[in-house]
């Protein structure tokens, strides 16, 4: 696949999933790019649910993806560069696309994910709030097999 083309069907498939009232969730694969917390990571990979209701200032950019999460009641600043997106799969049904990986160069961690994560900080606002939902729940495991697309009408 094109790797331009990767950023533009992420944004679909989240547009789609929340047109459809579905949970759009990500996996994602987890190096030295990825800024997300380490608790939640399982044999270098996290399930992400960035539906706008679980996400403060979601930006999907051709370049990465940031926003802020509250994981067990604490906010943490996310940041997924795209080359590390696996897969965005809708929670209810399973159907979403996979991607391949790109693989980090030797000695190149450009953007780093703590000054893409800073960048991201400075724009955003700086205020939470308590009455935002909280979503402790864990992030269902991806669906295993091969990923199937099918026709929604």
């Amino acid at each position: 696949m094109n790797a331009s083309t990767k950023p533009y069907f992420i944004r679909a498939l989240h547009e789609w999933c929340s047109d459809q009232g579905f949970t759009p969730y990500l996996a994602v694969w987890v190096d030295s790019r990825v800024n997300v917390p380490m608790a939640y990571v399982r044999n270098n990979e996290i399930v992400l649910n960035i539906a706008d209701s679980a996400t403060r200032d979601l930006t999907i950019n051709n370049d990465a993806i940031y926003f802020s999460a509250r994981f067990s009641g604490m906010v943490h600043e996310v940041y997924v560069p795209i080359a590390n997106v696996i897969s965005l799969f809708a929670r209810e049904t399973g159907e979403g696309m996979h991607f391949d990986v790109e693989p980090l160069a030797e000695g190149n961690d450009a953007p780093h994910a703590a000054e893409a994560t800073a960048l991201h900080l400075a724009s955003a606002e700086q205020e939470t709030s308590n009455d935002e939902e909280e979503d402790d729940d864990p992030p269902p495991s991806r669906p295993r097999g091969r990923p199937q697309l099918r026709v929604v009408k």
